[in-house]
Parts: structure tokens; sequence; C-alpha cells
């Protein structure tokens, strides 16, 4: 069980890495790239949720990080949803979370740079 929480703490830190490793497993089984890659980004984004939200807690001395980011994707699941409603008459719930859980990984893609460049700036200033 320590190994497993250790490996999934680890793959946190760096989430390049779960990405990498699930697209050149995915490669290696002859799978298309586009689905691939797809299949990368849902995983990753799981690690990343849990990186950005302890970037942003240790940024700013907070514990909230985790639940502003939950915040986000619930409020912009209600504005897809609704989206939807208003076009096609339905909402359709497989489409509505793979939305959403995509643009997450976009969306905390950057502020997992965002944060990782200001904590060390920060970082360094401090040391000096």
């Amino acid at each position: 069980m320590d190994l497993l929480r250790n490996s999934f703490i680890t793959l946190s830190v760096i989430p390049v890495v779960p990405f990498l490793i699930v697209y050149y497993i995915g490669i290696g089984l002859k799978r298309e790239k586009k689905k691939t890659f797809l299949l990368a980004m849902d995983v990753t984004t799981l690690f990343l949720l849990l990186s950005v939200s302890a970037l942003f807690n240790n940024l700013f001395q907070s514990g909230f990080g985790f639940y502003l980011i939950l915040l986000i994707v619930l409020i912009s699941a209600g504005l897809i949803g609704g989206a939807q409603n208003r076009l096609k008459g339905k909402v359709d719930g497989k489409r509505l979370l793979r939305a959403v859980w995509r643009l997450s990984f976009l969306f905390m893609s950057i502020g997992y740079l965002l944060f990782m460049v200001v904590g060390l700036v920060k970082y360094i200033s401090q040391a000096m």
C-alpha cells in the first residue's frame, strides 16, 4: 500500500510522466495515435488536479486549492450542459463529462506551468 501511495504522489509531482507512460504504452500496443493521446490526457488530468491544487495551496498558503478547482469544474459543467441543452434540446452526459474533463486538462496544464514558474521565482527570490 505504501508503494502505491508513494508512486501516486511521485506521478502527481511531475504529471508529464503519467502522460508519457500511457502514451507510449498505447503506441506500443499498436493503438491509434489520436485515441492513445486522448487516453493519456484523461489519465493525466487526475494527476494534474492533485498537482495544481497542491501548487495553489503552497503558493497562496491556503487549503482551498482542490475545492477551487472542483468549483471551477462544476461551473464549467453547468455552462457546457446549459449550452448543450439550448442547442440540442437535451444534455448528453457522456459528452458533457468528456468535454469538461478534457478542458480541465488544458486549463490545469496551463495552471501547472504558471504556478510552477511563479513558485520557482518566489523560492529563488526568498533564497537571495
